[in-house]
């Protein structure tokens, strides 16, 4: 067989193209990793040193004034709730009957008010019904103010102070007691209290309003008897605080008080109506 003829083999060989050389595997780099550490010590690894972002420091200040401030709070109601539980019950009781008292007498109110401008919105002379109103609250603040007698049914408070130990600020403590308990008109030895009254001590004796007054001390106050009695007589309160100092509370329950003194109407120097 000559050289040009070709075995159907040799022929496909030359159509294949050349076979390349093998070249070898690129190895693969992986990372070395930390040859002999557990789960636990690489977590541990992962939060020490702690690494603190400015926001995670401004939230741990936000929750840090929020916790002092509930702190405080809770300091706070434990100290008010403190005399309370030392209390007995009637008095627990008696604090209770006056909290009750004074939200009726703020519903009353509230109805009152109500009524009044219903009153207003449906009669058919509102001229007349504001009149009779305006006249109605003049009285009422003249009440206030001192300006006119009042009379109805309340208590009597005396205070008899041998020792002379009762002192301006303890009247007053029961001034401000009495008109917390809904005293509209007080009188005390014939002085009329308003709301700009000031009471001082004075050579062994108490000015109010610069009219110097002496023991005993006579309170006339207007008011509901249930409400004013029981304000007295809290624990801690008004009549506690003036026995300590070794001086003797009478209260006594009238349906007839009669508050006499009066107080000159005041004309204000710059203050005038801004109504049209």
């Amino acid at each position: 067989m000559s050289d040009q003829e070709e075995t159907p083999g040799n022929r496909l060989r030359k159509e294949l193209p050349e076979e390349l050389p093998a070249t070898p595997a690129e190895e693969t780099e992986t990372p070395a990793s930390e040859p002999g550490l557990t789960g636990r010590q690489r977590l541990v690894n992962g939060l020490w040193p702690p690494r603190v972002t400015r926001a995670q420091l401004i939230v741990a200040v936000l929750l840090f004034g929020l916790g002092f401030g509930l702190a405080i709070q809770v300091a706070s109601n434990s100290d008010s709730d403190s005399a309370l539980r030392g209390a007995r019950q009637e008095d627990l009781v008696r604090i209770l009957d006056e909290l009750d008292d004074r939200t009726q007498r703020l519903q009353d109110e509230k109805q009152g008010l109500e009524k009044q401008r219903d009153e207003l919105e449906n009669s058919s002379d509102q001229a007349e019904e504001a009149r009779k109103q305006t006249v109605e609250k003049e009285r009422q603040l003249g009440i206030l103010a001192g300006t006119v007698a009042a009379q109805g049914p309340g208590i009597t408070m005396t205070i008899d102070d041998t020792k002379g130990t009762v002192e301006a600020d303890m009247l007053l403590d029961a001034i401000q007691e009495l008109r917390a308990a809904g005293a509209e008109a007080i009188q005390v030895n014939g002085v009329r209290v308003v709301a700009g009254t000031f009471l001082s001590d004075s050579d062994k004796s108490v000015s109010v309003d610069g009219n110097k007054i002496t023991a005993p001390f006579r309170f006339k106050v207007i008011g509901n008897p249930q409400d004013l009695e029981p304000a007295l007589n809290i624990p801690g309160g008004v009549v506690q605080t003036l026995e300590k100092e070794q001086a003797t509370v009478t209260v006594e329950r009238s349906d007839k008080i009669i508050v006499d003194a009066l107080r000159a109407a005041k004309r204000p120097d710059y203050a005038r109506s801004s109504s049209r």
